[in-house]
């Protein structure tokens, strides 16, 4: 199996069976991120325990690879610290944007959004999830935060 049909297949199982999706009671903070172009949008609510998100949910519609992004995302920043989480953020951004940017395989799971840069249309769709993270992170200590959109 060539490394972009294992990339798809991560993409395809994560759209169809989203990690982490749901809702989450009692959480620390709660941000929608909502992308105009294309109607995507989600609410992302986090937990966090002595500065370490100790659990993250989202729910919203979206396309294969904003869903996909998501679950990814999800799994990716559970149980890391919020700075960790921040820096992971930097890191994807610089893997969706930039044609320098680091060996995907360092990225482990998540390298499977690299291709999404060969597509700049799509671009947003794979880094709302991301944003809307961030966001929340920066302003964990409010229980609702303003909406994120990628326009």
């Amino acid at each position: 199996m060539e490394l972009n049909d294992l990339y798809r297949d991560v993409i395809l199982d994560h759209n169809r069976r989203p990690r982490n999706f749901g809702s989450l009671d009692c959480a620390d903070a709660s941000v929608e991120g909502f992308n105009p172009m294309c109607g995507d949008h989600l609410t992302l609510r986090l937990k966090l325990h002595d500065d370490t998100i100790s659990d993250i949910r989202f729910e919203g519609q979206g396309c294969a690879i904003s869903t996909a992004s998501a679950s990814l995302m999800t799994e990716a920043v559970k149980g890391k610290r919020r700075e960790e989480a921040l820096q992971l953020f930097e890191r994807v951004h610089r893997l969706l944007t930039d044609d320098a940017a680091p060996e995907p395989a360092e990225l482990g799971k998540l390298a499977a959004l690299s291709g999404v840069r060969e597509y700049p249309a799509r671009v947003k769709c794979a880094s709302l999830c991301w944003h809307t993270l961030a966001s929340a992170l920066k302003a964990a200590d409010m229980k609702s935060l303003p909406a994120v959109s990628t326009e």
